[in-house]
């Protein structure tokens, strides 16, 4: 099975408060990023990670080792702060800043940060990082109104990896429901 996720941000304790995300503190945080991954990836899926894994955390390592599935990083803007820790090729089948694949139905375009115009634009599919929830850019209402483009982000996937029809699915209801942020 093929999985999507972004913007973890194992370490990091302010993204709780910036994201408004549902846990006291970075350990709590950790331990059910860690737990809901593990719950839906087996050893045998392949899981795009669309940056920033990590962000402030000391020990990636341990972390790292616990997380299930065949894992591809494209980089983010927080990811070479913490590449340099590890020894990536024991954990990433690849790294990259972009990548064009079909997962057998489609094309995918594959990206820390959105992008509004890429190619085949009229039938892949443009998957990205970097925004978290935040809805309130003024490139948002440009972002909302295209279904093509979909935000992998932790925020909006249930704090975990999803295949690409829950990943459709949550981003439809999340447009939806942040149609009052488009002017």
């Amino acid at each position: 099975m093929i999985f999507f996720t972004a913007d973890q941000h194992f370490g990091h304790a302010n993204i709780i408060r910036h994201c408004h995300r549902p846990y006291r503190d970075v350990e709590e945080m950790n331990r059910d990023l860690i737990a809901r991954w593990n719950s839906r990836v087996a050893g045998a899926d392949t899981v795009y990670i669309l940056g920033d894994l990590f962000f402030r955390c000391r020990e990636p390592e341990p972390i790292l080792r616990q997380l299930k599935g065949q894992k591809v990083l494209i980089e983010g803007n927080h990811d070479s702060s913490w590449l340099g820790l590890v020894e990536a090729e024991r954990y990433f089948r690849r790294i990259l800043p972009y990548l064009e694949v079909s997962d057998g139905h489609r094309g995918l375009v594959l990206c820390h940060y959105p992008l509004l115009t890429y190619r085949h634009e009229s039938r892949a599919c443009m998957i990205h990082g970097h925004l978290h929830n935040n809805t309130q850019a003024d490139f948002w209402p440009l972002l909302a109104a295209r279904e093509r483009v979909l935000n992998a982000c932790a925020e909006v996937n249930g704090y975990q990896p999803v295949p690409f029809d829950e990943l459709v699915e949550n981003n439809r209801r999340f447009k939806a429901a942040h149609s009052a942020a488009a002017p």
